[in-house]
């Protein structure tokens, strides 16, 4: 296969299904792959060291550029590179270290139990539709203070913004469905802005509002930038990484029978998982000046999809990388890393931890039901149906 092949098919519903093959090759056969285009390179980097080491200098690496896509303005902090992006985690860190975070486990573990109470007595359900999708939501509308009756717009903004491929009326085109959502999306927390500033609320909608930096208010463009940040990291992210474990653990009973027999490993596991998995198979840079990286030449402007799926397979830092929920030290970048390490992460581990003490101490024996086709959608790995079938509880 052409490595201008083994680059595209990141990108497939093939690979989104087993990405481990393409994972390997890239990394053996061509760890910094760029491929000309019409205006600009486009770089996959696959290895290890050589992501650790980008993430950690966005001097060559840049997040800044609007590398997403998902509107006019940069999603912040996500595509503003240091110094700026210090300023902006500085104002949003406070509300997501884990202190604050740990302060939600009885609404999360409550609301787990709630959505288990009700499919445990059918003996079925559609796992992501039925509790990878509303957990993450019932979390996140609260926290931003925003009203739950909003949630099917959200999460129809939510995946034009991401999967736009996956709903496209015929004539249109992903990138005219992502920016159809984009504005829907400014313009609904705009209006959503504007009422808080008359009426403020207890969530963090309410709270960005008055950040200042330097003694000025944010504007309304850097408003928006947080808000769009916030509703893809807030609804997706934890949604495809349930959908992703489940799958594995409902496939792979020896593994799932430890966490029966010994919850106190569920942390480690949900890590393990984390790297063995992840969901985010890639996440965007662009090369900020001219370089070389493993004998290839990379032009400023060249776009670079910094494989973490790849990385996190990697034999040179793993070893043996077979799923072992006894590893450590266990360096995984599912979640990015140095200036860019996802401000959810640790609302993320609390959902997840929480989603399989719960569901293994109720459902401990749950198989994919029979003839399911179980797909998942590029970029993110989501499925768009889990059935679980299991014994009644």
């Amino acid at each position: 296969m052409a490595q201008i092949d083994e680059s595209r098919l990141l990108f497939s519903r093939t690979t989104a299904d087993d990405p481990h093959p393409t994972y390997e090759r890239l990394r053996s056969e061509c760890p910094v792959l760029r491929r000309d285009g019409a205006e600009r390179g486009d770089v996959f980097l696959s290895r290890y060291d050589d992501i650790f080491w980008a993430l950690r200098h966005p001097e060559y690496f840049t997040s800044a550029g609007g590398t997403l896509y998902l509107g006019e303005q940069p999603q912040i902090p996500l595509e503003v590179d240091p110094p700026k992006h210090t300023q902006y985690r500085r104002l949003l860190n406070p509300q997501f270290v884990p202190r604050e975070i740990e302060k939600l486990a009885p609404e999360v573990r409550g609301m787990v139990r709630d959505l288990i109470d009700e499919f445990a007595p059918r003996g079925s359900c559609d796992f992501h539709e039925e509790f990878a999708t509303p957990l993450p939501s019932g979390i996140f509308l609260p926290l931003m203070g925003l009203p739950r009756e909003d949630l099917p717009l959200f999460l129809k903004w939510r995946d034009e913004l991401v999967r736009p491929e996956m709903d496209m009326a015929e004539g249109e085109t992903a990138e005219g469905v992502r920016r159809r959502a984009a504005i829907e999306v400014s313009d609904y927390f705009r209006e959503a802005i504007a009422e808080r500033r008359t009426q403020p609320g207890d969530g963090l909608l309410s709270q960005i509002i008055e950040f200042e930096i330097d003694g000025e208010p944010l504007s309304e463009r850097e408003l928006l930038g947080m808000s769009h940040l916030l509703l893809v990291g807030g609804l997706d992210t934890v949604t495809a990484t349930l959908d992703c474990m489940v799958v594995y653990l409902a496939t792979h009973p020896d593994h799932r029978q430890q966490l029966i027999d010994d919850p106190s490993c569920i942390p480690a596991a949900v890590e393990e998982l984390l790297r063995w998995l992840t969901p985010v198979m890639m996440i965007p840079r662009s090369v900020a000046q001219d370089m070389e990286m493993r004998g290839v030449e990379l032009k400023a402007g060249d776009a670079v999809n910094v494989v973490i799926g790849a990385a996190n397979m990697d034999e040179e830092e793993f070893g043996e990388p077979d799923v072992d929920f006894g590893r450590e030290p266990n360096r995984h970048l599912a979640f990015g890393g140095s200036h860019h390490l996802c401000l959810g992460a640790h609302l993320a581990r609390l959902e997840l931890r929480v989603a399989l003490e719960e569901l293994h101490a109720r459902i401990p024996d749950y198989r994919i039901a029979e003839g399911a086709d179980i797909r998942y959608s590029p970029g993110i790995r989501q499925t768009a149906k889990l059935p679980l079938v299991f014994e009644p509880a």
